[in-house]
């Protein structure tokens, strides 16, 4: 199925309680990608790896501020907004942490990529400046370049990093998926009511092409889906 372009939808009317729970999610994810990326360049095997992992973490503190920031011009609190979050996405790192580089980039790499998807699909329901925002603090194409090319590497030095990786992708996804549905039941459900919100964005085909997406990302890191 072809994914679907954002631009053919039209923004729609939504109350102040969906903005808010979507960019909740959105500066908790942001939060947590910082303290990850900057505890997993630590596992970097020499300094250049170590300090572009280091600057991946300092954009993803810029893009958590700049979130926080509109929150607060909406009259709330970042903590307020992001608290139905913390258990779900707090819980899908601690079962995901990665033992080495490898399983630090391959984490990077598919974990925030399906995030990214999913936001940029849900962002077509928002009026501006909030569908801008959430679209700008996605990740850059570099990202996912720099990933690829470490994961690359480490399967040709060794080629039976592949079969790991690959495992440890759909491990990921599986907890991702999980998580999911524990954000789905947070105490405010404004922001599964966005999801589906006027047909806008049809949730089972929403998931299709997050398949597709992740397949290709996987075959593009030379690992088996």
């Amino acid at each position: 199925m072809p994914a679907t372009d954002p631009s053919d939808h039209a923004a729609v009317d939504l109350p102040d309680h969906a903005v808010v729970d979507l960019l909740g999610l959105v500066a908790l994810g942001e939060l947590l990608a910082f303290e990850r990326m900057a505890a997993d360049a630590r596992l970097a095997p020499d300094l250049r790896r170590r300090a572009a992992l280091g600057g991946m973490a300092a954009a993803e503190i810029g893009n958590y501020r700049r979130v926080a920031d509109r929150l607060a011009a909406l009259g709330v609190l970042p903590d307020d907004a992001m608290a139905p979050y913390v258990g779900p996405l707090q819980a899908y790192h601690d079962s995901t942490e990665p033992r080495d580089w490898a399983e630090a980039v391959t984490k990077a790499y598919v974990g925030d990529a399906i995030t990214d998807d999913f936001l940029r699909e849900i962002a077509v329901a928002l009026a501006e400046p909030d569908r801008q925002l959430v679209l700008d603090v996605l990740h850059d194409s570099s990202y996912a370049a720099f990933a690829v090319a470490e994961i690359r590497a480490a399967v040709e030095a060794d080629p039976r990093v592949a079969g790991r990786l690959s495992m440890w992708a759909r491990r990921l996804v599986g907890e991702a998926l999980s998580q999911a549905g524990r954000v789905a039941a947070a105490e405010r459900g404004a922001l599964t009511g966005l999801v589906a919100r006027s047909g806008r964005v049809d949730v089972e085909g929403l998931f299709q092409r997050l398949t597709v997406a992740h397949s290709a990302r996987m075959a593009a890191a030379g690992l088996n889906n």
